[in-house]
């Protein structure tokens, strides 16, 4: 932990690859529904997100049948890649394209390995959506911003890992949600919440309510568009208890932001601090705390000592 951060925590200004990010998310949609439309239902939407790798994002095994498939972008080589359980694969360049000849080539690819699938063709959570096959506005892509953009997901998961081994409640994986795109980790309190109301854009209120029926404390990293033009990390409690917003958390340069409802703190105040990991941590811990002590969760029985590296016995 608190490795140089000029090494491993890359400048990723949104405004200089935001013509690339806006079609990376559309392009990771595409392979989102796909996986949505072959796996069965975990709560919250767990069965439909993406994770971090390697060399970049996979959506894990895929059911198919009697068999597996897998796809992997790879953002050191620059290919999309899909490989099945049968050691049958296809693949192709990721390079500048319109979403529209994306979703052509990988629905092709998937035809060529006997994989069938169907999916709603139309954006989630995004302004304006185009059906993927009439998408011929976005066609950026940026190599270079999307490998560091990568980089910077390979730190934050590594740090979100640690985060999440502290609480033995309740918790998700560590995933990518390609609807909001971003990088999510989810701590529930073992209580109901009430009903969410809805309204996220393109996007059924039923799967709303769904994701949010029960207490949680949300953390996450987006890299930038909305209302929030650059990286930035975020936490968020639901419902909020009172008094939320006006806890103290850390580092400095962490803040509430009352139109989002939510604590945020700068991806550069972390990336340009003395110690990244240890940085980010403390805005982690302290934002949960912040909503597990107005709300009152149970924490003596939800929360242990961080046990890091492994010390126990070997096994």
């Amino acid at each position: 932990m608190g490795a140089r951060p000029e090494t491993v925590w890359p400048d990723i200004p949104y405004t200089d690859w935001a013509d690339s990010c806006a079609t990376l998310q559309l392009w990771t949609q595409i392979v989102g529904k796909i996986r949505m439309t072959k796996m069965p239902w975990v709560n919250h939407g767990w069965h439909v997100t993406l994770y971090v790798t390697i060399f970049g994002l996979t959506t894990s095994p895929i059911i198919d049948g009697d068999r597996y498939f897998q796809i992997d972008f790879d953002f050191n080589e620059h290919r999309l890649r899909i490989r099945t359980s049968d050691a049958e694969q296809q693949s192709f360049k990721l390079e500048p394209m319109t979403v529209a000849e994306f979703y052509t080539q990988i629905m092709r690819a998937l035809a060529n390995l006997g994989i069938d699938v169907v999916i709603n063709t139309l954006p989630n959570e995004v302004p304006e959506p185009i059906r993927f096959e009439d998408d011929r506005v976005h066609a950026s892509y940026d190599a270079d911003a999307v490998n560091r953009y990568w980089r910077a997901l390979l730190q934050i998961d590594r740090v979100f890992k640690y985060f999440r081994a502290c609480f033995v409640g309740k918790c998700s994986p560590v995933h990518l949600f390609w609807g909001s795109f971003d990088l999510a980790v989810t701590r529930f309190s073992g209580q109901g919440a009430p009903e969410h109301p809805g309204g996220v854009p393109n996007l059924p209120d039923s799967i709303t309510r769904e994701a949010y029926d029960q207490q949680l404390s949300s953390a996450g990293f987006w890299p930038g568009g909305g209302p929030i033009d650059y990286p930035a990390f975020y936490s968020y409690a639901y419902p909020a208890p009172e008094g939320f917003e006006k806890s103290k958390v850390q580092p400095s340069a962490a803040f509430f932001d009352a139109d989002l409802a939510e604590f945020i703190l700068p991806y550069d105040a972390v990336r340009n601090s003395a110690d990244p990991d240890a940085a980010l941590l403390s805005f982690l811990q302290s934002t949960y705390e912040a909503a597990a002590i107005a709300a009152g969760w149970d924490r003596e029985n939800l929360e242990r000592d961080p046990v890091s590296p492994y010390t126990g016995p070997m096994i």
